[in-house]
């Protein structure tokens, strides 16, 4: 049965969208960083010639090129001052968060509260500064050993440097503008944006394929079936959950009773969401940025690491589904914690039916969730890769592949959610007024 929540949020009617100002604000505040990060996407590097590298990215699109193309929007075809997009920070937060597992200090930050995550996060921004640094140094190599430089070599490394520097920064701050004042999580909403404006431009290219011949009808179907098989998945597994039973004792307070009731510990199947194909995603790309640009004209195992870090290859497609299952059980470890959430059990009294508080509960919760985790993260690889065998198997773009749809369903759930939480908070004042009335005419 549907919880009183659930029920109202169901029954919702998004024409209140209107009334309630705040969430309107929120909504155009989002839409407008949005459209600023699209029209980011469209403004070149200086001293490059943009033809000769659009020219150039179409023989090499089908690699690690088109992929890192894809979750920037374009820009890495068109080479704008977003090229990087928000990949750095997306590497710079995995790594501050492995070293807070392993790491002592980063280990007791992560427990001082507010102002822990305060420092980490602060870490994290400059990490990111550093791996925008490596990263534009590496593109800017590239573009010279591509031939497609104008101006004078040393003023373009150092213009390339600081303004794709400066562009992934200014993401990132913008990325944290929309989850503070927006709607939604930023980063996720900035890739996501990137993703859905290109999927017409991918579905006109799948169709004039198929117009002109070099894909059969058949496979074009089959395109469509998948997608539409691949959403209604993600939707089902990730509104999928386990819920454990938790049973409050009585206590007496005074002369009442208080407690004795019931209530639901709802463990998501996939807990970890979207974050493990993007991290799993943004490590591959990390030491390859260099290796795309240059693996045509650099060294001989230049050549043959990009060879097998292509899509489809064996190698690419084993390394992408064992890092989607690490960072599922990793970044589960991360947001939730079987021992303190015992802890906290036992303190209010809550206990799970069979199990002793405490020591046992937590060993029990652990159990459940490596279960879990490990259903989520299998189902995570085979989402992301079995779409993207048929990509590389058909030369298809890669918004249709398992990543891009887990991203924009995900995303946009998410966003959903949220939005109903909103008009939830804004209108539950009127509804209380609604039914006083109500009981008065009764």
């Amino acid at each position: 049965m549907a919880s009183a929540a659930e029920q109202l949020a169901a029954s919702i009617n998004f024409g209140a969208i209107g009334k309630a100002t705040e969430l309107r604000k929120r909504i155009l505040f989002t839409l407008g960083c949005l459209i600023v990060f699209r029209l980011g996407t469209f403004l070149p590097l200086p001293g490059v010639d943009v033809a000769q590298i659009a020219a150039m990215f179409k023989q090499a699109s089908g690699g690690i090129l088109g992929m890192l193309n894809m979750f920037a929007g374009g820009a890495v075809e068109r080479m704008s001052i977003f090229a990087l997009s928000i990949m750095p920070y997306i590497s710079a937060s995995i790594i501050i968060q492995l070293m807070s597992g392993i790491s002592p200090s980063l280990e007791a930050l992560k427990k001082e509260g507010q102002s822990g995550r305060q420092k980490l996060n602060q870490y994290t921004r400059y990490l990111t500064v550093l791996l925008a640094v490596f990263q534009s140094f590496g593109v800017a190599r590239g573009l010279q050993g591509m031939g497609v430089v104008l101006s004078d070599p040393f003023w373009f490394h150092i213009s390339t440097i600081t303004i794709l520097t400066a562009g992934t920064m200014f993401l990132m701050w913008l990325g944290e503008q929309i989850t503070a004042r927006g709607i939604g999580n930023g980063i996720s909403l900035i890739i996501f944006s990137g993703i859905v404006a290109n999927l017409p431009i991918a579905a006109v290219q799948t169709l004039n394929l198929g117009a002109t011949g070099a894909l059969e009808m058949f496979w074009i179907i089959a395109i469509i079936a998948m997608v539409i098989a691949v959403i209604t998945t993600i939707v089902f597994f990730e509104r999928a959950q386990r819920r454990l039973l938790v049973q409050y004792p009585k206590r007496q307070v005074g002369l009442k009773m208080f407690g004795g009731e019931s209530s639901h510990l709802p463990l998501k199947l996939n807990s970890s969401g979207v974050i493990p194909p993007i991290f799993a995603s943004s490590l591959l790309l990390l030491p390859l940025t260099i290796v795309g640009f240059s693996g045509q004209t650099g060294p001989g195992w230049l050549q043959t690491v990009s060879f097998f870090l292509s899509h489809g290859q064996p190698l690419y497609m084993l390394l992408y589904a064992g890092l989607i299952i690490f960072f599922a059980f990793f970044y589960t470890a991360v947001v939730f914690n079987p021992v303190e959430t015992a802890e906290n059990l036992k303190k209010y009294g809550g206990f799970i039916p069979g199990y002793r508080p405490g020591k046992h509960t937590a060993e029990y919760l652990d159990y459940v969730l490596t279960r879990l985790t490990m259903v989520g993260s299998l189902y995570l690889a085979a989402v992301c890769l079995i779409p993207e065998m048929l990509i590389s198997w058909k030369n298809l773009p890669f918004y249709f592949g398992g990543t891009s749809l887990l991203i924009v369903v995900s995303v946009t759930m998410d966003t959903v959610a949220q939005i109903h939480s909103h008009l939830i908070a804004h209108q539950y004042e009127g509804l209380i007024k609604k039914a006083k009335l109500k009981g008065r005419r009764g």
